[in-house]
């Protein structure tokens, strides 16, 4: 039987979070009632102002506000001025860390799973523990391999080595 995460399960460390997450059902409610449920394969972290691929690295801006929010928050963004991202914000307040979620088994692309599942900025700065959009564990256990995160080739050499994307095998 599967539930729905909990708040407590986003106010964690983000790495935490990042690799549990591999593997939970992602459910979208459509506005015409209908359920959408795709198994999660891919994310990444992204852990606060001294990572220098973490949009919040230059500090608090309009757009990285919702990063500061308490772990649950969804932030959602526009990349290249046309593909909607999906992040969930973890930890607990003031602390800027989040939670790409990259891929899942039927949408390999962030910005191709955002279409399928039609998130948009609309839903930014909502809980990922609502009624539109959330996460489930239906006891699905697979296997986490770590990789370095991509298209990052602004931040330093270090923080684009780090194996901060997690992947099911």
């Amino acid at each position: 039987m599967a539930y729905k995460l909990d708040q407590d399960f986003y106010q964690r460390p983000c790495l935490a979070v990042a690799k549990a997450l591999v593997g939970k059902l992602l459910v979208r409610r459509l506005p015409s009632g209908e359920l959408l449920k795709l198994r999660i394969s891919e994310t990444e972290a992204y852990c606060g102002e001294e990572d220098t691929a973490c949009h919040a690295h230059k500090g608090r801006t309009k757009r990285t506000e919702v990063m500061y929010q308490v772990g649950g928050t969804i932030y959602v963004y526009l990349c290249y001025g046309m593909h909607w991202l999906l992040n969930i914000v973890t930890g607990e307040a003031e602390t800027p860390e989040a939670v790409l979620i990259r891929a899942c088994l039927e949408q390999n692309g962030p910005g191709k799973l955002t279409k399928t599942l039609s998130v948009t900025g609309e839903l930014n700065r909502g809980s990922i523990c609502g009624e539109e959009l959330w996460i489930e564990d239906d006891g699905y256990s697979c296997h986490v391999v770590t990789d370095k995160r991509v298209g990052i080739g602004y931040a330093s050499r270090e923080d684009q080595n780090r194996l901060w994307r997690f992947k099911l095998q």
